[in-house]
């Protein structure tokens, strides 16, 4: 079994644009993640497919109703912070801080506890491996926030790829990047997004099952709302490659998704460890 995973978040949250679109503003914007997250969870349904659904805390406070029609479809719900601030920006008590706030939310939503935790724009980096510390501390048991890569705002290239747990002070910590494939000594991701988007089907099919079969290593896969929304109103924020990286591919992103749904088998976080512990 693969893990299929979903930051719930709108397209005006991304941090390519969050220099021209302040939190302070984020109230003016035409939300679109009810109906984008509905059509997800009718594609998931059609596959017969249980997800992990990574949601900003702001989402939670203002849909609730819409992370309970998750939750009661049998998804995970797991935290993806509440400002969608990236964590190496952060001072270790402003985490702990924004960790706790958006985990009260979920947590008086669902009605239950939240153990698994994602990083907006996967933003653990080598100088904020202090935040797995403070997850394990606060009762998470899942990580899903270190990107085994090169890039511009994220990443630490020589990271362990692949589901595996980490020693942390307050515990042991599972750690479940996204996907990434090795050629000529470098690391290159394959798990989702941009990258999805970006690539060829056939490349993300090819390295799934590349993957797969290489010691049964599951595959970490990754996805927005937005991403399969391509009427979603045009931004005039960012950098060009910001707004380029952003908008590339969204018409065919569902078509694509639903190929690779259809293609392999996907499950929640909790269910391929589950399925691997010893």
């Amino acid at each position: 079994m693969n893990a299929l995973t979903i930051d719930l978040e709108d397209y005006f949250h991304v941090t390519g644009f969050e220099k021209d679109i302040p939190r302070s503003r984020w109230n003016r914007f035409d939300c679109r993640i009810v109906p984008n997250t509905k059509r997800l969870l009718g594609l998931l349904d059609r596959h017969g497919v249980k997800a992990t659904f990574f949601v900003l805390g702001w989402v939670a406070q203002r849909f609730p109703e819409l992370v309970q029609e998750i939750h009661n479809s049998g998804h995970e719900i797991g935290s993806h912070g509440y400002w969608h601030r990236l964590v190496y920006e952060q001072s270790p008590e402003e985490f702990r801080l924004d960790l706790r706030q958006s985990r009260e939310v979920l947590g008086d939503v669902i009605g239950q506890g939240v153990t698994a935790y994602r990083a907006p724009s996967f933003s653990i980096t080598q100088e904020s491996l202090w935040a797995l510390d403070i997850l394990a501390d606060e009762g998470f048991r899942v990580d899903s926030s270190i990107m085994p890569i090169h890039h511009d705002r994220y990443g630490i290239p020589n990271a362990e790829p692949g589901l595996h747990q980490r020693k942390t002070s307050a515990g042991r910590l599972w750690e479940f990047p996204p996907s990434v494939v090795r050629f000529a000594g470098r690391n290159f991701p394959v798990g989702g997004g941009g990258y999805f988007r970006l690539c060829p089907l056939g490349w993300t099919l090819y390295c799934l099952s590349r993957l797969n079969r290489r010691g049964q290593q599951p595959f970490m896969f990754y996805a927005h709302p937005w991403e399969i929304d391509p009427a979603q109103p045009r931004l005039k924020a960012g950098s060009r490659f910001s707004r380029f990286r952003h908008r590339v591919n969204l018409a065919t992103t569902e078509h694509k998704l639903d190929t690779l749904l259809r293609s392999f088998r996907f499950g929640r976080l909790c269910d391929v460890i589950e399925q691997i512990r010893p």
